[in-house]
């Protein structure tokens, strides 16, 4: 709900207000991102909507509109810890980007990290790894943090 909600929104309902808040977008029919299975459980989550569902993206310094292309944003994946490290977070990603597609997404933009000294604490991954974006094929559009690229990949739909 972060990127769903201005810094005070996400306070207010911090907790269950937000967990309620998702139901609600789900129950209405939006899909809020999508859900990766391992033998049938549930072990990857990845948030994926046209940019004008994250309004936060709008708000930040960094990430804020590079020009006026319609894009599909990827802001959130969550990897179950014992799914880390296998290369389920480029699966997720190619996954994002085939379903973003087949709503008729041209470009997928990303907002990953790129450590400065190559590694991260898997709570600062939440956005995904540059490396892992760039091995999905998508390029570095924008730059305006040393630590944060906007990257985008073109669908081939058009």
């Amino acid at each position: 709900m972060w990127w769903r909600e201005t810094h005070a929104e996400f306070e207010r309902l911090k907790g269950e207000g937000n967990r309620r808040e998702m139901r609600r977008i789900v129950f209405s029919g939006e899909v809020p991102g999508i859900i990766g299975y391992i033998d049938g459980a549930p072990a990857a989550w990845c948030s994926v909507a046209p940019r004008e569902r994250f309004p936060r993206l709008e708000r930040s310094r960094v990430l804020k509109r590079i020009d006026d292309e319609p894009v599909w944003s990827v802001v959130c994946f969550f990897i179950a810890k014992r799914h880390r490290k296998t290369g389920l977070s480029r699966r997720m990603l190619e996954a994002a980007v085939r379903y973003a597609a087949g709503r008729g997404a041209e470009i997928v933009e990303g907002y990953p990290v790129e450590p400065a000294n190559g590694s991260t604490a898997d709570v600062f991954a939440y956005t995904g790894l540059a490396s892992v974006f760039r091995a999905a094929g998508f390029t570095e559009s924008a730059r305006r943090s040393e630590t944060r690229p906007i990257m985008r990949k073109r669908t081939g739909k058009r």
